[in-house]
């Protein structure tokens, strides 16, 4: 069975920026997301051998979940500049590596990647997901995997459906259901206030689904819980709609693009541009002359990358 690795561009992305210190080139230019993003990129390629690699990103045009709820991820704050100047850098490295990448306007990176996943699963390929997002572990079946990175980059976890069980208390097919209940803090969608993570699964091992949840709200055993479901029905319907990764949406893809033989080695020349010299000896397997980052001060909250 062939392999394709599917990479949630903006999820690395962020992953690195976070995790490492502000590099930046003599010119002042940053590249922490850069070597980050291309570090975890070139170990999951060694450790999962690829026959196909598609990088999917977020665009900054608002997507169908901000029309359904004009709250959606209103909380998240701004981004910092550094990691704006970046976001076309690794496109930029990516198209010198030879690796495909594609957005869509209108739609999330979720959304593309579980569309693509479902088109290549469906034709007997394993598809493996690289995302920090929990979010993904709804696409996971008996083909598609999540591949999440841990606190070290050499530190990598395979979810399949059990371990996506063991770790919600609820199978794949319910996570959309699950969310719906418990709600997202990070998307900033409500689902039923005062229901947890907890009563969330319990509800979901008795009823299945939302639907048949609220169908059935007098079979609830706790008045407390049914008093909440009862004066939230509307809010746990719109969460599910916008828990719920798209797997429908039109993309073209090219499929001979997509093939994965190694980094092109145009990409050394995009390294040598912006002084990240150590990666191309990784890449590549060169010896060359090591030029020094320039660092600002570490950020607080850096978590650990490698």
């Amino acid at each position: 069975m062939k392999t394709l690795l599917l990479i949630d561009g903006n999820a690395i992305m962020h992953r690195a920026y976070h995790a490492l210190p502000p590099f930046k080139t003599s010119a002042g230019v940053p590249t922490n997301i850069i070597y980050g993003f291309l570090s975890m990129l070139h170990r999951v390629t060694i450790d999962f051998k690829p026959d196909n690699v598609i990088t999917c990103f977020d665009t900054p045009a608002p997507t169908f979940r901000n029309k359904l709820y004009k709250e959606y991820q209103s909380q998240r704050p701004k981004i910092d500049d550094d990691f704006i100047t970046q976001i076309p850098l690794v496109k930029e490295a990516l198209d010198a590596g030879g690796i495909y990448h594609i957005e869509k306007d209108g739609f999330e990176a979720d959304d593309l990647l579980g569309t693509i996943s479902k088109i290549f699963a469906n034709n007997n390929m394993r598809v493996l997901i690289l995302s920090g997002d929990k979010d993904i572990m709804q696409m996971v079946n008996e083909n598609i995997f999540l591949a999440a990175p841990q606190l070290g980059l050499s530190n990598i976890k395979i979810y399949d459906k059990s371990e996506v069980e063991q770790k919600l208390g609820v199978s794949p097919d319910q996570i959309t259901d699950y969310k719906a209940l418990a709600g997202d803090p990070s998307d900033h969608y409500p689902g039923a206030r005062g229901i947890g993570p907890k009563t969330a699964s319990n509800l979901l091992l008795q009823f299945g689904t939302v639907e048949n949840l609220l169908n059935n709200i007098d079979k609830i055993k706790s008045e407390k819980v049914k008093e909440i479901v009862n004066g939230n029905k509307e809010n746990i319907l719109l969460s599910k709609k916008l828990a719920t990764i798209k797997t429908d949406v039109e993309v073209d893809i090219d499929l001979k693009k997509s093939e994965f033989n190694g980094f092109n080695k145009n990409l050394k020349e995009f390294l040598y541009k912006y002084q990240i010299n150590s990666l191309i000896k990784r890449l590549f397997n060169e010896r060359t002359i090591e030029i020094k980052k320039v660092p600002d001060k570490p950020k607080a909250d850096q978590i650990g990358l490698f």
